[in-house]
């Protein structure tokens, strides 16, 4: 009996101390590092966005399905803000942006990303840049606000179409375990894997790593809905293609997969060649979106071009921003 006891008073033990060291860990994240740019409020939560720079059109990065939110952009951003006025932002719930109790969707982002702009005095026309999945994201904000969007940068994008094209090759799968750890969050355990679970990339600055792993408890769980919330994104997306004539380039990742990437996807070398393709085509089909578009393949970058090729980002943005947006009203 004593033993269960002192066994039940240990683990009670862990857990307060566990709790502690959360809490501890999120004063520190808002100590140590406060949101760049500004908080805008949108409504009762407030949205992190980062403007910089000066000009017209204003560039917007969105990013992909990741946990830097704005610092995603890091190694692009300044770049663009010497020639334009370039603005990164976090989405609900990631980094510094509070959380929303909306149900996810394509068009929620869309709402809060013109809810922040038009309310910290950003005023279009605008160059939407997005990364993965937020290509869709950009796509369904020309679809609600499209007068203010002058141009496109598609950076590896997601399709619509993309699960139903590659289930012959790999199956969509999401991991109990980090459901688990997402669940968990209050205990600290993901603060303290946090730099095991996301490891600073090559070309990310010790700063920003640091502040990711900072925020990451709440960061993640955001990821994760986001994730569950994918094919709804794919399916609201679907139907909207519609970019007339906006000027629109499509940058491609084409990079072999590596070793670790096959045995995330639980393919094959030759499968990984055989969906590669299909990735492509999909792009080039992208590509149609707009009479006025450029598609680039990039041989020696993997998905994360922003961050692995980060001039050629700067270059494709730059020459939408040059183009002068669509020639007619669409």
């Amino acid at each position: 009996m004593h033993i269960v006891l002192g066994v039940a008073a240990f683990a009670a033990l862990l857990v307060l101390a566990g709790v502690v060291y959360e809490r501890l860990g999120q004063y520190r994240a808002a100590r140590d590092f406060p949101p760049p740019g500004k908080m805008v409020d949108i409504g009762g939560r407030r949205i992190q966005l980062d403007c910089r720079g000066a000009g017209s059109p204003t560039v917007v990065f969105e990013a992909g399905l990741s946990v830097e939110g704005s610092l995603s952009w890091s190694a692009v951003q300044p770049k663009i803000a010497a020639h334009t006025r370039a603005c990164a932002y976090s989405r609900a719930g990631l980094m510094w942006s509070d959380s929303s109790s909306a149900l996810h969707s394509a068009k929620q982002v869309a709402q809060d990303l013109h809810a922040a702009l038009a309310n910290a005095g950003e005023h279009g026309p605008f160059v939407l840049v997005g990364q993965s999945i937020g290509a869709l994201y950009a796509m369904s904000f020309t679809k609600y606000f499209g007068p203010e969007v002058a141009g496109l940068v598609f950076v590896d994008p997601s399709h619509p179409q993309q699960v139903e094209r590659v289930a012959g090759f790999m199956t969509e799968s999401r991991s109990m375990l980090s459901r688990i750890g997402v669940a968990l969050g209050w205990s600290g355990i993901l603060r303290a894997a946090a730099p095991v679970l996301l490891p600073q990339a090559r070309h990310q600055s010790a700063r920003d790593a640091h502040a990711v792993w900072a925020y990451a408890p709440k960061s993640l769980a955001t990821q994760l809905a986001e994730s569950d919330s994918t094919d709804r994104t794919l399916a609201e997306t679907r139907d909207f293609r519609k970019l007339g004539n906006r000027p629109l380039v499509v940058l491609t990742a084409m990079a072999p997969y590596t070793e670790a990437e096959l045995r995330g996807m639980k393919i094959t070398p030759e499968q990984g060649r055989q969906v590669q393709a299909i990735w492509k085509q999909l792009h080039e089909e992208e590509a149609t979106w707009s009479s006025r578009s450029t598609h680039r393949v990039l041989p020696n970058s993997g998905h994360n071009i922003q961050l692995e090729d980060p001039d050629a980002v700067v270059e494709a943005v730059l020459s939408v921003v040059r183009a002068g947006g669509p020639t007619e009203a669409r």
